[in-house]
């Protein structure tokens, strides 16, 4: 039997709508501008033509489940709230045909990248990593996963108000990579395996969140999502 020096951490999970069992969480990965209107409000506008996606990934430890109140994080003056569907990944694949991405997919659910915008431009900016901007304790927020399995969410509305006044609105039609294009992309790079989670972009209205505030989020067919953001530590 294996011992250790002190207890290792819990395994990260995430609810599933329907069951008592929960979806065990292996990897948290985000896929960068993935709205062309969010890329425009962001400065730097996608050229499907010429790009392909670009991904950034998160500690699982980030995950904070729907309805928990997080704390305003240290050394930021701008955080800001991303609305985004959540794909979880349900079956192993490498280099997957996108004609075959349905056969990974286990179900969906909302999620929120939460990003301490100000220290993220100062990194692209000089062309650093962006883990201080993005990669933040508390930072990943995700809803129950609903179930879908084989299923390739083609649309369905998508918004997000802060304190009952709208911020974002979309439709999951608008994302630049859809979900077959992102899996098939992805896993040219990683053995994507179950337990994945793959947030798929935010749309534009992103903006900042103070103490105090409560930022509430749904998509058409999958669920709701909500966070209160408190007092900083």
């Amino acid at each position: 039997m294996t011992t250790y020096l002190f207890t290792p951490p819990p395994v990260q999970s995430v609810a599933v709508h329907g069951k008592t069992e929960r979806f065990p969480i292996r990897r948290l990965f985000f896929v960068g501008r993935n709205y062309h209107a969010h890329a425009v409000e962001m400065g730097k506008p996608v050229d499907k033509s010429v790009e392909r996606p670009f991904y950034f990934t998160k500690d699982p430890t980030t995950l904070v489940p729907s309805g928990a109140t997080v704390p305003y994080p240290s050394e930021t003056r701008n955080y800001h709230h991303e609305m985004e569907l959540v794909l979880a990944i349900g079956a192993p694949g490498f280099k997957v045909p996108a004609e075959k991405a349905h056969e990974l997919v286990y179900g969906y659910a909302c999620g929120l990248d939460m990003t301490r915008r100000d220290l993220q431009l100062v990194a692209r900016d000089k062309g650093r990593p962006w883990d201080l901007g993005k990669d933040i304790e508390h930072g990943s927020v995700c809803s129950e996963i609903v179930p879908m399995p084989g299923v390739v969410l083609e649309r369905g509305a998508l918004s997000l108000t802060v304190n009952g006044q709208p911020r974002q609105a979309s439709d999951v039609d608008k994302l630049i990579w859809n979900i077959r294009e992102i899996i098939a992309d992805l896993s040219l790079f990683y053995h994507l395996q179950p337990g994945d989670l793959i947030y798929t972009g935010t749309p534009e209205g992103v903006g900042a969140v103070v103490a105090g505030d409560r930022i509430e989020g749904r998509i058409e067919g999958v669920g709701e999502i909500s966070v209160n953001v408190g007092a900083a530590e």
